[in-house]
């Protein structure tokens, strides 16, 4: 059998997406890796691979032909959800991008997102804005994890829907109710390295 050999970051995305997922939709798909690494995996899954640009676009409809998985995964070319129709996708990925553009393509695509069980985000940086979208529109943060993968530290927010509108302090928002209660080592170094910085600027 084909192997896709997947990042640190992203097999632990993988490892989030649930094992009942019909339709995975990869929001920047990064010659759709992740996707072919879970049809591969799951032959039950479909999957949808987004990409904005031509060239990835390009670089993931060769990779998921070379593979032999063109009748699982569909490569799309487009903006965000806009690839989607409305309630395709129950499990979305978006990975590898700014919290804040996360953020927006979730906002411009919330009639895509009716089906969906589960959104699975890795923010490289301001982990902050991906929270605050769960507590404006009624989604619950499930699970978190920070990894430190060759000297990146990176985060990832699981979200699911949430009939009961939980509340998240400032606190909980800006540094994560999950990794609040685990403080795993990476955890601590982000952190550490967040205060340094800021001490250095109040030193200035």
């Amino acid at each position: 059998m084909t192997k896709i050999n997947l990042s640190k970051r992203l097999m632990t995305v993988a490892n989030y997406i649930p094992k009942d997922t019909k339709v995975l939709a990869d929001i920047g798909s990064d010659h759709a890796y992740l996707p072919c690494y879970v049809c591969l995996k799951h032959e039950h899954v479909n999957a949808i691979a987004g990409e904005v640009n031509g060239g990835p676009f390009e670089s993931a409809q060769q990779q998921v032909n070379q593979i032999g998985l063109k009748g699982q995964i569909d490569v799309r070319l487009g903006d965000g959800l806009d690839i989607l129709k409305e309630g395709e996708a129950d499990t979305i990925v978006i990975a590898g991008m700014g919290g804040s553009l996360i953020t927006s393509i979730l906002d411009n695509g919330r009639s895509k997102l009716s089906n969906v069980k589960r959104l699975i985000l890795q923010p490289n940086i301001d982990a902050q804005s991906v929270r605050s979208f769960a507590k404006n529109y009624n989604f619950k943060i499930v699970e978190e994890e920070i990894l430190d993968e060759e000297g990146y530290i990176y985060e990832i927010v699981v979200l699911e829907p949430d009939n009961q509108s939980t509340q998240y302090t400032p606190k909980e928002l800006y540094l994560g109710p999950i990794l609040l209660l685990k403080k795993p080592d990476a955890f601590y170094r982000k952190w550490e390295n967040v205060l340094h910085k800021k001490e250095k600027l109040l030193n200035k």
